[in-house]
């Protein structure tokens, strides 16, 4: 957070040439080398990187069980996440923007950090009043540790999830994962995570194609696994849904709606090219991906759980949960 207050303050401060008030409020950019030139188009693909940023605040319920009071704490930690998020990320956005001036340089791969945007705006910001980028670099490795701690973040919960799973007999060889150490942490289940993202990310060193394939999907399925149980609340278990001691009210079945549409939009704009002409290079593999990862998922789910004579839609509940930790453990792997 420190980092973040450092960087929206300083880049534009140390810049000799900032942009106007009109210009970053109003400018709307359409250069690009990706052949669209389409206004809505570029727009509606722009939501992906607030989409992706807005994202992972379920940590919070995957750390209930280590949390006092969870049934209020968890649900006002991820509202504070939301809100927080918002608030420092616009503010952030704002202050760098402030340093730009030249957008198609930015991205040109000819420019001195490559085509790399944001590191081109901190290193032209401090040459611009030093004469040197060495502060730009500075900049670069605050980005980095949090980039380190967000990871560490996403690690945490994930490990979580796989105890989580394991402790109810939801994965292969369960009672390895579910074992936990003096300290009372899932040891086994944290270098499972931390193995399983390696290897996501290995395929970046040959495969550019391929990472962004993942990372595309991640976002996606993240959002498809928070839609999953809104779904299944608002309308299978509009009546016999017990709301807990933190609850929206009267709203609640409004804001699902709201929400399950949102998510319905998104899966939709991100499963389309973002470059063109679409060749095997820059098709976007979303739609492929998810739906192929999707029926695991769900046979995974539905076996999870023991159904008894339970209540059905208490079972259906349970499938649908089940089905959708298993893509938000795979989006904290991504």
């Amino acid at each position: 957070m420190l980092g973040v207050f450092v960087l929206m303050i300083a880049v534009p401060v140390v810049a000799t040439e900032r942009a106007s008030a009109k210009f970053v409020l109003t400018h709307f950019n359409t250069d690009n080398s990706a052949g669209i030139h389409s206004n809505l188009y570029i727009f509606v693909l722009g939501l992906l990187m607030s989409q992706y940023r807005l994202s992972g605040y379920d940590a919070s319920a995957h750390m209930t069980e280590e949390t006092k009071n969870a049934d209020r704490n968890g649900p006002i930690g991820i509202i504070s996440a939301i809100g927080i998020s918002l608030i420092v990320g616009w503010g952030y956005i704002l202050g760098i923007t402030f340093a730009v001036k030249d957008i198609p340089y930015l991205l040109s791969p000819d420019n001195d950090a490559g085509g790399y945007a944001i590191a081109e705006v901190f290193y032209l910001a401090f040459k611009s009043r030093y004469g040197n980028g060495v502060g730009g670099i500075i900049c670069l490795w605050i980005v980095a540790i949090a980039i380190y701690f967000c990871g560490m973040g996403s690690m945490t919960s994930n490990s979580r999830m796989t105890y989580a799973f394991s402790r109810d007999g939801a994965m292969p060889f369960s009672s390895l994962w579910h074992k936990v150490n003096k300290l009372e942490v899932p040891i086994n289940a944290v270098w499972l995570s931390a193995f399983i993202s390696l290897c996501m990310a290995l395929p970046s060193l040959g495969s550019l194609v391929a990472f962004q394939a993942m990372a595309s999907v991640a976002t996606t399925a993240v959002y498809s696994a928070y839609a999953l149980p809104i779904l299944f609340r608002v309308m299978l278990a509009h009546k016999s849904f017990v709301p807990g001691p933190f609850n929206l009210g009267r709203y609640s079945v409004l804001v699902g709606w709201i929400a399950i549409l949102w998510v319905a939009t998104i899966t939709v704009l991100f499963s389309l090219p973002v470059s063109y002409p679409v060749t095997k290079d820059t098709l976007n593999y979303t739609r492929s991906l998810l739906v192929g990862c999707s029926p695991s998922f769900c046979c995974r789910g539905s076996s999870a759980r023991d159904t008894g004579s339970r209540d059905p839609s208490q079972i259906w509940e349970d499938k649908v949960v089940w089905s959708s930790r298993g893509v938000v453990s795979v989006w904290n792997a991504l």
